[in-house]
């Protein structure tokens, strides 16, 4: 596990607080760079997240969750964005005849949705995300930041 430098607990009474969040979180410089891990249960609200990220980082039209693709890409603004969802990865050859070891090389954002299927393929994330449903629409996330960079992005 990697270390930990700095957390951050916020309250999302809707998703209104989702999006409001993401929006904060793509005007950050560092998040560039950045590999941003999203956990949670099926349904927690990791792809309304990201599809909220992705749009106020400027990706227009629909944004779909990557689940049988496993990677959708995006380039903005001489931005490039790599989208995954890892829930029905299941063999790690996978991962290298995809290429994805050179996607993580590579610069831009990264952001991924079930990272523990692919674990010990992945490098560290900066800044881990755990959504945990509340009642309705409420949720309690959980931000953790284990880079310098990470640190940058804590809400």
């Amino acid at each position: 596990m990697p270390s930990i430098l700095g957390t951050r607990t916020v309250h999302w009474a809707d998703e209104a607080g989702c999006q409001a969040t993401a929006e904060a979180l793509a005007r950050r410089p560092a998040l560039r760079d950045a590999f941003v891990e999203l956990h949670g249960t099926l349904g927690a609200g990791k792809t309304t997240f990201a599809r909220h990220l992705l749009q106020a980082l400027g990706v227009t039209g629909r944004i779909k969750s990557p689940t049988y693709a496993v990677l959708e890409s995006y380039e903005v603004a001489g931005l490039a964005i790599s989208h995954f969802d890892f829930y029905r990865f299941k063999d790690p050859q996978e991962f290298e005849d995809a290429g994805f070891r050179d996607v993580f090389a590579s610069p831009g954002f990264k952001i991924a949705e079930w990272p523990e299927q692919a674990a010990g393929l992945l490098p560290a994330a900066d800044l881990r995300v755990e959504l945990i449903p509340l009642d309705g629409d409420e949720r309690r996330v959980i931000f953790t930041a284990h880079t310098p960079r990470g640190l940058e992005l804590l809400p």
